[in-house]
């Protein structure tokens, strides 16, 4: 059965017509790969021997995303018989503006490049009518295969309508990522080829060809040459995509780790007290974090994206949350001869605020928007946390079940549990109260506030917010209900100026 989702509709709609007016026009890349697999592809490129200004000229609402390198996007609206109109201007395309059935297609004249002078894009490149040459130049043989979409969509059958000049479908069939010809040029021409490599492996759960492995060990130090934002982009696809403990297993049997990620690769032998961690050391307890993932259960679903990756933000807090465990390790106190002291164990003292500052340098080294670091910092700072829950106050609690998408936190704590002593007291009784604890409740509107403080004859001072917040920590603990109640409190506590000059309690 060939697809029949609204992108499949727009790229072959675009094929028919690159065909009608005399151009040669095939599916390519992933998509195809993904087609052989019996997976549905995400989106459709399109390749076509028509230049980019042929292209244009076929579609007047078109966005040259690449012209220099031959990619046009073409914009359309799928309608509800299949038929393919634009309707998006350049303004909105520039600003990434699109209704729910506007389709951007990529669309990339065949090409040959040439030198990639900086490890990214090439110097210049040179047109082609041979989609043979086209293919040469692309990364791994399984994205090199072309599929005629016409005969594809008549048939249904991506195995009979391949274009296969890298033998893309033999290494499909045996599960290997192989680059095509010389895997030392093909990471030269983009560094961040490299990085790909182990994704796809990952994703897909395939062996890396041991040419194309050695190449990558041999060129890893030149992934520095990329930018800090192509790194974390993929590096966040290889912790969201499926495989990510596996894919950062590869990326540190490959070298890569150690030159995008070196903190990372210092969890590694660093021990942890077996009473708590039966598993192991610090990196067996991460990967099997990350190993567990993409594991479906209640608490992560909610966590999905519509594309069924995880949120990246749990991810690289999953990856992160006890990144300061190797700077913070102590070995057990030796035991004093005699003594009836119990038997010291290892200790992370501070581990938690050690991470929450590395992890902020890692964010910033990666270029991560302000949302994401205040959120994966908010994991990591918080994850020991509900090791205290079943003792926590009232106040106490609900002030940590509002923390921004505590869903995110609870996965996390989720995973910590059972990727170690597989407790999950601490989960359930956390979990419980989030589900059943009106937002109103966990957040009420104040019953006293700093105007009300003025009024009453306090003069404005930091003193303010212990204030409140006493008034607040009762509030919610339910033993004031009205602003009479909550003044009264903190004149207790508090008294004005009027009647003493000191403002503390404490002093």
């Amino acid at each position: 059965m060939s697809p029949s989702s609204s992108p499949y509709r727009a790229a072959l709609a675009i094929a028919r017509r690159l065909r009608d007016a005399g151009h040669q026009a095939f599916f390519a890349g992933g998509c195809v790969r993904d087609l052989l697999l019996g997976l549905a592809p995400k989106d459709f490129d399109v390749a076509t021997s028509a230049t980019p200004e042929q292209i244009v000229a076929l579609f007047p609402k078109t966005f040259t995303v690449g012209a220099h390198f031959g990619v046009v996007l073409v914009v359309s609206e799928q309608d509800e018989s299949g038929g393919v109109c634009q309707s998006v201007t350049e303004e909105e395309q520039i600003n990434n503006v699109s209704g729910p059935r506007e389709i951007a297609t990529e669309v990339a004249t065949f090409r040959n490049d040439g030198a990639y002078s900086d490890g990214r894009r090439p110097d210049a490149v040179r047109y082609t009518t041979d989609p043979r040459e086209d293919v040469l130049r692309r990364d791994f043989t399984i994205n090199g295969m072309l599929l005629d979409p016409i005969a594809f969509d008549s048939t249904g059958a991506p195995a009979h309508t391949t274009l296969d000049f890298v033998d893309g479908r033999q290494d499909l069939a045996a599960r290997v990522i192989r680059a095509i010809g010389d895997p030392n040029l093909r990471f030269a021409e983009d560094k961040l080829r490299m990085l790909r490599a182990v994704r796809f492996a990952a994703r897909l759960d395939f062996q890396i060809d041991a040419a194309t492995a050695a190449a990558i060990r041999r060129h890893a130090a030149e992934i520095a040459q990329v930018s800090a934002e192509r790194i974390r982009d993929e590096l966040t696809r290889i912790l969201t995509e499926g495989g990510a403990r596996r894919g950062f297993e590869l990326l540190f049997d490959l070298g890569l780790l150690a030159q995008v990620l070196p903190e990372a690769v210092r969890l590694r032998g660093v021990a942890q007290p077996p009473e708590f961690h039966p598993e192991g050391d610090v990196w067996t307890h991460t990967m099997l974090m990350l190993e567990k993932l993409g594991a479906e259960s209640p608490s992560l679903l909610p966590l999905r994206e519509a594309s069924r990756t995880v949120r990246s933000t749990l991810a690289w807090a999953a990856l992160l949350h006890d990144i300061g465990k190797p700077a913070t390790f102590q070995p057990p106190k030796p035991a004093v001869p005699g003594s009836n002291e119990k038997p010291d164990r290892i200790r992370f003292n501070g581990h938690v605020e050690a991470g929450v500052r590395i992890a902020e340098t890692i964010l910033a080294r990666l270029r991560f928007s302000g949302d994401d670091t205040s959120q994966i910092l908010s994991l990591v700072a918080n994850h020991m946390r509900f090791g205290d829950v079943l003792q926590m106050k009232q106040s106490t609690l609900k002030r940590f079940l509002r923390l921004s998408h505590f869903d995110e936190h609870l996965a996390l704590h989720r995973l910590d549990a059972l990727s170690a002593h597989g407790d999950l007291a601490c989960y359930n009784f956390a979990r419980a109260h989030f589900e059943v604890e009106p937002t109103p409740d966990l957040r009420p509107a104040p019953l006293l506030t700093g105007r009300d403080l003025i009024a009453a004859g306090y003069r404005p001072s930091p003193q303010f917010k212990p204030m409140l917040a006493l008034a607040e920590d009762a509030q919610l603990e339910g033993s004031i209900t009205t602003p009479e109640q909550a003044l009264a409190l903190v004149q207790a506590a508090y008294p004005r100026p009027s009647t003493s000059p000191n403002l503390n309690p404490h002093k």
